[in-house]
């Protein structure tokens, strides 16, 4: 690594999107903390190492990459001013290992405006303390997520889960996040509310009815209906007339969340008939924080639940639990990724399997070819959404003299014979920024070429596109190793 020191310009840096909303005093202290810094092309820094700078790149380009194994797989490449990088988590402090989460180098000169670790954690709680509490609790929360989730960023590393497969992961982690933190602040309500009722002149017989009503209000959420919007809507609106007649306050806004836990007229009736007047409004409220810690209670256990389900089914995707290598039925492995990318093709794609299922067994490393199907059918899925987001994706496969035919064919646009030689190359994508890396393919063809001998190839015409997966029946490596050892046997 080769690196040079420069003048630091408040100017320059407010150029970069990340600085941009700074004052002249921030930025001035920024420059004052940190400094701007030249690298020749190489290692800037490398995974693991301990985090001490945080790096935003003023020009040039930068590769991103993560260590899977024994291998260095390249992340991201870029040359877009105001990136960053380094010691992201240092906002953090001791709460967690601060190490570099990946490597990064340059492939050209490339400045960065480069600031201290600790000068980015006292700007980060200085400035945007906010921010960084709700930084820390997503963090703090995604990793607690990741726990529940068992093999998550394993997965993630293998390359075996789809973007489909995260976001409907992401879901219910950040549900159960959101209602956790809501759960927490109606409970603090509750306790507030409690205080208030203790502190009233209430006799202990009113108290015990509160605590039955409220017993028999839990259980009750518990067997809610589940009504139509215009049910819903229909039994709303009586819920807000009968607040509003018995003198409770915004019952527009609790009737909502009595109909979602099931209450009716009837019940409230109930409820009017077991306390007394003056102490309605109370009960009403006490109520109303009983039946929100309820539900929230329920929507974290389904969240967590749902994401329990995907964890079974992502294990069983990804073969964590078997031997990398061994004889494998392909129609298993195309039943299990069409599984878990059954969220992400949605309705409009139609799913058609020619299976030959007279087919044997073939050597192979499952869950790499996994991720190969994972590739060709979110791209096709991509090909079929550009075109309004309708049609039909046939997997199909066959035997072709001594290999394995695995063909997977959209009725999408197809591919334009000018790039059609360049679709395997690493880095290029059709798809919109943010949307693909160009790797998929790239990664596809070594793992089939030549991890497992096989042929991958396409043929595209407009509503016609197919990939061509072919895999030896037999394993190559075990016929030739065989070959040689016999060749070597004294006559």
């Amino acid at each position: 690594m080769s690196e040079q020191a420069m003048p630091c310009s408040p100017q320059e840096i407010a150029s970069l999107f990340l600085f941009e909303k700074l004052t002249p005093e921030q930025l001035g202290r920024l420059c004052s903390e940190g400094r701007v810094e030249r690298f020749e092309p190489g290692p800037v820094y490398t995974e693991g190492a301990p985090a001490t700078c945080f790096y935003v790149m003023i020009e040039g380009t930068v590769v991103l990459s993560r260590r899977v194994g024994g291998d260095d797989v390249e992340v991201s490449r870029t040359s877009q001013r105001g990136v960053y990088a380094g010691a992201m988590q240092a906002y953090l402090g001791d709460q967690v290992p601060q190490t570099y989460t990946n490597s990064m180098r340059v492939t050209e000169p490339t400045r960065f405006f480069v600031l201290p670790a600790e000068s980015f954690a006292a700007v980060m709680r200085d400035w945007f303390p906010m921010a960084a509490h709700l930084l820390e609790g997503l963090f703090f929360g995604s990793r607690n997520t990741q726990r529940a989730i068992g093999q998550r960023e394993r997965l993630l590393a293998l390359g075996s889960l789809s973007a489909g497969l995260t976001h409907e992961l992401n879901n219910p982690a950040a549900a159960a996040v959101r209602a956790t933190a809501t759960l927490r602040e109606r409970v603090g309500k509750m306790r507030h509310k409690l205080a208030v009722i203790a502190q009233g002149p209430y006799s202990r017989e009113a108290l015990a009815e509160l605590i039955e009503i409220q017993e028999r209000t839990a259980e009750r959420v518990a067997k809610a209906p589940v009504l139509s919007p215009l049910e819903a809507a229909d039994r709303e609106d009586e819920l807000a007339d009968w607040l509003d007649d018995h003198g409770i306050q915004e019952g527009w806004r609790i009737a909502p969340t009595f109909v979602q836990a099931g209450l009716d007229t009837d019940w409230l009736e109930q409820v009017a008939a077991t306390v007394a007047e003056d102490i309605l409004p109370g009960a009403i409220g006490w109520l109303n924080y009983t039946v929100e810690t309820e539900l929230l209670m329920d929507e974290i256990n389904d969240s967590t639940t749902r994401i329990s389900h995907l964890v079974d089914a992502a294990k069983q995707y990804s073969q964590l639990d078997r031997a990398p290598h061994r004889v494998v039925d392909v129609h298993e492995l195309l039943d299990s990724t069409l599984l878990m990318l059954s969220g992400k093709m949605g309705r409009g794609v139609r799913v058609v399997k020619d299976y030959d299922r007279s087919l044997p067994e073939v050597p192979a490393y499952p869950a790499e070819l996994n991720q190969v199907w994972t590739n060709i059918i979110d791209n096709a899925v991509f090909a079929i959404g550009s075109t309004g987001g309708e049609g039909t994706l046939t997997v199909r496969t066959a035997r072709e003299g001594d290999r394995l035919l695995v063909e997977f064919r959209d009725t999408g646009p197809g591919i334009p014979a000018d790039i059609r030689t360049r679709i395997f190359d690493p880095f290029f994508t059709t798809k919109p920024v943010g949307e693909g890396t160009g790797l998929g393919l790239d990664i596809s063809w070594r793992i089939v070429v030549n991890k497992h001998h096989g042929s991958l190839q396409v043929e595209s015409a407009p509503g016609d596109t197919r990939f061509q997966v072919l895999l030896p029946l037999t394993d190559p490596e075990s016929e030739s190793s065989e070959t040689s050892a016999s060749s070597e046997e004294p006559a």
